[in-house]
């Protein structure tokens, strides 16, 4: 038995939603604060560039208990995502805990000071019971409202990186227009306009694609280095996630905490898997003309399959190939007015200048104690499970094990979570575990994964096997893989099959 608690979501993304469900599955009373007008996060309507689709199909890109719907393609487009979510949260009574626009603006330990003037309301329990103050800023002004446990589920890249050029002023004066991609959800933009586009991500990629299609008078790529890209179907016939999702294909990455028999497995067949690398380049080499583009990346693939696989929009190559796309590699030098000089010395004329420049890792409402405690000086977090701190009780984090199948590592997490919070874990760490853990984690990720760090060694990619075995081995599952093991080596991870090893979860009930 154990209490029931107030417990604060920060986010109706994904992973908050995954967290709300979770907590209030297990009879918790929930408030999700959301700070937009509505939920999805990444997905919502005003965040989503036109032509937006998932990056993983549709059956690794869903919750266990809830498949998407059998008329969606297999990788969704945006607005099909988020109707998913929408039906979801209402399904699952979701809708009713969740505070709209309302954002958090600080986190304090219940006991502390948390300055005058700002009014408390909702869950005002004992100071000394533990938990934390949540400070907001909404309709009704500012804030504060106690919680027994405050789970983050915002994401870790939540704020816009926003980059400076000289004559950015200039270019707005002379009718130019600069944008985060994030911000380009009217294809009437780029009609008719030349447009640039800084960056070479899958957003980058696919906004190019957009604006090609929606009658631009011309779209360049500027980009610093090519990487590699997989496609949807591998020599137009092979769907990536029977190649890259598996077991099998997951094995032949050096896993933490590795055995002496899979360190072994690891040295013999080293020779075996680098031929396959190899041959995988050759492939991509041939399958996107990368040669002839002049845009063959140097590193090895295997270095760049870590938290993120970039897969390649549709079109994105032909248009390169044919010139409706031109690319060229450097960056943005300056601006002035009706175009754009490039580090290379290239003057592009120019309308619209859309910055595929990703978003800042971190988490701003978190004080200044919580955040050196929770990250390394190297900017890692210090993330049990990817998780939980040791030294920061009654806050948990859903969605920072970034993965390939981000709906369903959300999932699992947030059962774990729960069962961590109460106390119920069939494995519950002790705080030195769990340091030692996440100081051998950290280790392992500088030393073997360091591709990783650019997400602050939050990503459980291209580990989801690994990783969700850990989670349920903790919480004590009767059972981890499926039946047939030629289907759990050879299959990418299928959300019924967790579904029925959550299901094997020792249960527990709370009081009152």
């Amino acid at each position: 038995m154990t209490k029931r608690k107030q417990v604060c979501v920060i986010g109706a993304g994904v992973s908050g939603l995954a967290a709300a469900h979770a907590f209030k599955d297990q009879g918790h009373d929930v408030t999700v604060l959301e700070r937009s007008h509505e939920l999805g996060g990444v997905w919502a309507p005003h965040r989503s560039y036109p032509g937006i689709r998932t990056q993983s199909p549709k059956d690794l890109y869903r919750y266990t208990d809830a498949a998407m719907p059998e008329t969606y393609p297999e990788w969704p487009s945006g607005a099909q995502v988020h109707g998913y979510l929408e039906s979801y949260a209402r399904d699952k009574g979701l809708l009713p805990l969740i505070r709209f626009n309302t954002r958090v603006t600080g986190l304090v330990r219940r006991g502390q000071d948390t300055g005058a003037g700002i009014p408390a309301g909702g869950a005002t329990a004992d100071p000394r019971a533990g938990g934390w103050w949540v400070e907001t800023e909404g309709a009704a002004g500012p804030e504060r409202t106690g919680y027994d446990f405050v789970c983050v589920a915002s994401g870790v890249f939540s704020e816009r990186n926003e980059l400076t050029h000289p004559g950015m002023e200039a270019f707005r004066d002379g009718g130019g227009t600069i944008l985060h991609s994030s911000e380009y959800t009217d294809p009437a933009l780029v009609r008719g306009r030349k447009v640039v586009i800084l960056g070479f991500s899958k957003s980058a990629t696919d906004v190019a694609v957009n604006a090609v299609q929606q009658g631009a008078a011309s779209v360049t790529v500027v980009y610093l280095e090519p990487v590699w890209r997989v496609p949807y179907h591998f020599a137009g016939l092979i769907n990536f996630k029977r190649i890259l999702y598996c077991r099998a294909s997951e094995a032949m990455f050096p896993g933490w905490d590795m055995s002496w028999g899979e360190k072994l497995r690891h040295a013999l067949t080293k020779p075996l898997v680098w031929a396959n690398w190899r041959a995988l380049e050759s492939l991509l080499t041939l399958q996107f003309g990368l040669k002839q583009l002049g845009m063959r990346p140097s590193q090895p693939i295997e270095n760049g399959i870590s938290c993120g696989l970039s897969l390649a929009t549709e079109g994105f190559f032909p248009m390169l190939k044919d010139g409706r796309i031109k690319a060229i590699q450097g960056t943005i030098a300056s601006y002035s007015q009706g175009g754009i000089t490039l580090s290379t010395g290239d003057r592009l004329d120019a309308d619209v200048a859309i910055l595929a420049v990703g978003w800042k890792i971190g988490v701003p409402f978190l004080p200044e104690d919580v955040r050196r405690t929770l990250t390394t000086p190297d900017g890692q977090f210090r993330l049990y499970r990817l998780a939980v701190n040791p030294d920061v009780p009654d806050l948990g984090f859903v969605g920072f094990n970034s993965s390939f199948a981000t709906v369903l590592t959300s999932d699992v997490a947030a059962r774990w979570l729960v069962r961590y919070a109460d106390g119920q874990l069939a494995r519950q760490p002790s705080k030195a575990e769990m340091s030692g853990w996440i100081d051998r984690h950290l280790d392992w990720r500088r030393s073997v994964r360091p591709a990783a760090r650019v997400y602050g060694g939050l990503c459980s990619a291209p580990y989801h096997f690994r990783y969700l075995d850990d989670l349920l081995a903790d919480m004590g599952a009767a059972r981890r893989r499926r039946a047939n093991p030629l289907a759990e080596t050879f299959l990418p991870p299928d959300a019924d099959a967790y579904r029925s090893h959550l299901s094997s979860v020792p249960a527990y009930r709370l009081e009152g």
